[in-house]
């Protein structure tokens, strides 16, 4: 143990530049630079295509994340480069001479230990930390320009493959339909907007921000290598922070994890019920709750009505703000006869949406109590996400609900479903979709893929892992929509304010 962490010191301070060969120091705090650094032998021996920053960024031998090195001619992790290093021995043992530390960006030869400076390598830093200006953020979603990857292939910036590393396509689904929320993806591009943010000492969940704004440059860098993102960071800092209850081997579900990791974003990003975030800014918008409680059913029929006129069992209202709507979907039939075997029921979203008409009722069962309860809307976010009601779970199993949604793709109009005070006060209701997550198959296996719309070109795509292809929007409305994320029209930017989060 002592040695371990003898070494793990050495690696820390073993990155000063003061070391042999690197520079030597001229009279008051000059520095020479070393002859060699900007005329490096090997830089043609670097070899791009096996360079992937994607993966967490831990030596391949000791397994520690300080002072990590990445060899650029095989493309794997070492610690250190002073003389007993993992990269210094590395470089001896396979005659692999260039290294870029991955937290300074710098390059180095090894053995020999001096910096490399080259323009020519910027592409690999550029990679490894994408930037965004102002001006290339306000331009992403005015033109459609396809970019050609390192290996050739060539891709839309957004509209990219998320490797599915074993069962996290549920968590890839989501994580690509809030990519293509333009006020949350330009808050994300661009770091400067979270990296003032203090969080309590030991709190790990901003670890979520700073993974989200990584994989959100990643996804939208027009200089990749290649034309897939991995997104191993940041599953394995959802797998920390939710303590294990989403997993990169188990397949979860898209609307749980959804759920919590808006209310993680929320709260890490220094967010609270008064204090918004781009979270809410984004997505809240409110409701009011009209609940009326219900005697027990095994009551006699006097005891009933006796408990109907007491204060305890009239009808109680509350304003509750959301950041999603449930859709509930009508009972699929128990029993086909042959004929309807093959027939899939079909309902038109509008059906669905009448639970907000502050008219509908529908009972709600409690572990004791029962209640009447309808919804009426009476504020309406800039982005709004509908979760269709697929699963019901009960102790013994899951089953799922296939119900195919008749959806149009845009202006769907929502103002009859505010309260009349929200109908004078909402210019706009009318939406148009953005994301569309499906989830294919079985209830507890099954899988997903999402389809998004790319604001530049106007084009629908749908991504499935690292598949990518274009979809013709009529073919959208035909597939079992989990998650939808509309835009309101004219929204603009108005989410883009930053200031206050």
């Amino acid at each position: 143990m002592m040695v371990s962490l003898k070494r793990e010191r050495e690696a820390e301070v073993d990155d000063d530049d003061s070391e042999d060969g690197v520079v030597a120091k001229i009279g008051r705090g000059r520095v020479a630079e070393d002859r060699r650094s900007r005329h490096c032998p090997y830089l043609d021996t670097i070899n791009r295509s096996v360079l992937d920053f994607d993966f967490e960024k831990l030596c391949s031998i000791s397994l520690s994340h300080i002072n990590v090195y990445a060899c650029l001619i095989c493309g794997k992790y070492f610690q250190g480069r002073g003389l007993k290093s993992h990269a210094y021995t590395h470089s001896v043992q396979f005659t692999h001479h260039v290294f870029l530390n991955l937290h300074t960006l710098k390059f180095y030869c090894l053995p020999d230990n001096y910096e490399i400076i080259d323009s020519s390598l910027e592409d690999i830093t550029y990679v490894l930390k994408p930037t965004f200006t102002k001006q290339h953020i306000a331009g992403l979603d005015k033109q459609g320009k396809l970019y050609r990857a390192y290996d050739g292939t060539t891709y839309l910036p957004g509209i990219v493959g998320l490797n599915n590393i074993k069962a996290n396509d549920y968590a890839n689904v989501v994580l690509q339909a809030f990519s293509n929320v333009p006020p949350l993806r330009n808050y994300f591009l661009e770091e400067e907007n979270y990296r003032g943010i203090r969080r309590p000492p030991g709190d790990i969940m901003f670890l979520l921000v700073q993974r989200f704004g990584e994989l959100m440059r990643k996804l939208w860098n027009p200089r990749n290598f290649k034309a897939h993102v991995s997104p191993h960071e940041m599953l394995q800092a959802v797998v920390l922070c939710s303590k294990k209850n989403f997993q990169i081997t188990k397949q979860g579900d898209a609307v749980d994890f959804m759920t919590w990791f808006l209310n993680a974003l929320h709260g890490a990003l220094g967010g609270t019920k008064k204090k918004p975030s781009i979270i809410t800014k984004a997505f809240q918008g409110s409701m009011r709750i009209f609940s009326k409680k219900l005697p027990h059913p095994d009551l006699p029929p006097e005891e009933k009505e006796a408990l109907l006129v007491t204060e305890e069992y009239q009808e109680q209202m509350s304003e509750s703000t959301f950041l999603f709507l449930t859709l509930d979907l009508p009972t699929a039939p128990l029993y086909k006869d042959e004929k309807e075997q093959l027939i899939i029921p079909q309902v038109p979203l509008f059906n669905i949406l009448g639970k907000f008409t502050g008219s509908t009722e529908k009972e709600y069962k409690t572990y004791k109590e029962n209640f009447l309860k309808r919804f009426q809307l009476t504020k309406l976010p800039p982005y709004l996400i509908f979760c269709i009601k697929r699963f019901t779970k009960n102790n013994f199993f899951v089953e799922k609900n296939p119900t195919i949604v008749n959806f149009p793709i845009t202006n769907v109009d929502l103002r009859e479903y505010l309260t009349e005070e929200a109908q004078v006060t909402e210019k706009n209701t009318t939406y148009d979709l953005v994301a569309n997550v499906v989830h294919d198959g079985k209830p507890t296996e099954g899988a997903y893929r999402i389809h998004v719309l790319h604001h530049g070109t106007g084009k629908w795509y749908e991504m499935q892992d690292l598949q990518v292809i274009d979809i013709l929007p009529q073919m959208i409305t035909l597939s079992e929509a989990y998650i939808q994320i509309w835009k309101r029209q004219g929204c603009g930017d108005e989410t883009n304010n930053h200031t206050d989060v």
